[in-house]
């Protein structure tokens, strides 16, 4: 799949609303490629197919990963947030012809994080995290860590997306909280 032929498919499958968001993803994940020096194209795929399972009911997605248990993995088990993720990688593998695993890692972890995160998997966690229509409180220092340092700018997500859910009383996925430990190991803390 091309991100144009991606692009246009999720254009018919979205809200508008969640178009737009996925095309400010899609500019934010070129920008941080070039910027980190990733893969353009890889990014700009990988942003426009993140949330392409994100507005299925929950019971088609739950549906999605029974039937594709070896892909999914354990992913019905972790909160039901999450499940679109894994949902769109295993659609953009299973039907829409993608086949880089770098591409669809990035799709799969990109609302939880993980541990060892390629520079993709960052590049699109903190696209989908900062993309421009977003406007919590801590949205303008994120961007601006984001022009500095992937790393630590992932690492104060990563942080803030734990410290949110706990202060929300939900379920944090594991992934979340290994992939924030992991970080912590190798970014100095702030």
């Amino acid at each position: 799949m091309t991100c144009k032929q991606a692009e246009k498919m999720v254009k018919k499958a979205l809200s508008q609303k969640r178009f737009t968001h996925t095309v400010n993803v899609k500019n934010e994940a070129v920008e941080m490629a070039k910027r980190f020096g990733a893969s353009e194209e890889k990014a700009a795929l990988a942003a426009l197919l993140h949330d392409a399972a994100k507005e299925l009911p929950k019971d088609e997605l739950l549906q999605i990963l029974r039937e594709n248990a070896i892909i999914a993995g354990d992913a019905e088990n972790s909160p039901p947030p999450v499940w679109h993720g894994v949902a769109a990688a295993i659609l953009a593998q299973t039907r829409w012809g993608v086949e880089d695993q770098e591409v669809l890692d990035a799709i799969r972890y990109h609302t939880t994080g993980r541990p060892g995160m390629t520079k993709l998997d960052k590049i699109i966690f903190l696209s989908d995290m900062i993309s421009a229509e977003r406007d919590y409180p801590e949205v303008e220092e994120l961007r601006q860590l984001a022009k500095q340092d992937l790393d630590v700018a992932v690492t104060v997500a990563l942080r803030y997306n734990v410290e949110w859910m706990e202060a929300c009383g939900k379920t944090i996925d594991p992934l979340s909280r290994q992939a924030l430990d992991d970080l912590e190991k190798s970014v100095p803390a702030r």
